[in-house]
């Protein structure tokens, strides 16, 4: 296979700092603390304290990836609606606090949750003396996932709609095709890369974080990036906090895989019911 040179620096780049990473933690998830050859890191992943880490890593991605879907795509229909004349100046305004760092945008919710913080004083404010515990719970680390990865599903989207031909909208209604219907048959098909791209962009990150987690979760809620990061730095145990991400690589690879076949699928089905329409 023959490169151009322009692609010479990527490809330096991408062996140094990608092949050659992963090739170190597939060695040391095989090796034992003797050396030798060894697949006990991956059977010990298969615990059941550790399945149900991993477990409720999925479940809180796949919470938070929802969320931000049902909050996300409303948003990005608002925005890239033509005929919203500060649209541009909205989108930058949302994505104003992602310029933020991510941790400081983390810490801030710590302070507003804690017990007596701003939002409890709020609520008792309303009458209610004894408002819920609201930090380090699951929900907070959901709240904390929805907050820092909103943009990722409303960017791919708000591109998607910019890009959809506003006359296929406008045929549609000419035909007699109420609002669901054209969002269901038109809006939603032609958008849906740009959701595809936003579940997965949400997703993955949600599924591996560790700083949320810690901040909002204060060590009551461990996920699986905080079991490798302990693994890595305070039980010193590499060769199974290698092992742990070699299986999260895994399953990110085949998470995206069913999410892009997924897609790969609707451009068949659309022209399946094109082809029965025009019978």
């Amino acid at each position: 296979m023959k490169f151009k040179p322009f692609a010479y620096p990527y490809i330096i780049w991408m062996i140094l700092f990608i092949v050659l990473p992963l090739g170190m933690v597939f060695v040391a998830a095989l090796k034992s603390a003797e050396g030798a050859f060894t697949l006990a890191h991956f059977a010990k992943f298969f615990s059941r304290d550790y399945l149900a880490v991993f477990g409720r890593s999925l479940w809180l991605a796949f919470i938070s990836t929802v969320i931000c879907l049902l909050l996300g795509y409303p948003a990005a229909a608002f925005l890239a609606n033509r005929r919203q004349k500060n649209a541009s100046f909205l989108l930058v305004l949302f994505l104003l606090p992602m310029w933020m760092n991510f941790l400081l945008r983390t810490y801030a919710w710590v302070v507003l949750l804690e017990e007596g913080g701003i939002i409890q004083s709020i609520i008792r404010a309303f009458g209610i003396q004894n408002p819920p515990r609201m930090l380090y719970t699951q929900g907070a680390v959901i709240l904390g996932m929805v907050y820092n990865f909103l943009a990722f599903m409303i960017l791919p989207i708000h591109t998607a709609l910019n890009k959809m031909d506003p006359h296929l909208i406008e045929a549609a209604q000419d035909l007699g095709a109420g609002p669901s219907r054209v969002f269901r048959r038109v809006t939603l098909p032609l958008s849906m890369p740009g959701v595809i791209s936003g579940i997965v962009m949400v997703f993955m990150p949600a599924a591996s974080t560790f700083a949320i987690s810690g901040l909002l979760g204060g060590g009551k809620v461990m996920l699986i990036g905080d079991l490798i990061e302990n693994q890595f730095f305070n039980a010193r145990n590499p060769g199974f906090g290698s092992a742990l991400s070699i299986v999260l690589m895994v399953i990110m690879l085949l998470s995206m895989r069913l999410v892009n076949g997924a897609g790969e699928a609707l451009p068949e089905q659309n022209r399946v019911r094109k082809r029965r329409a025009a019978r």
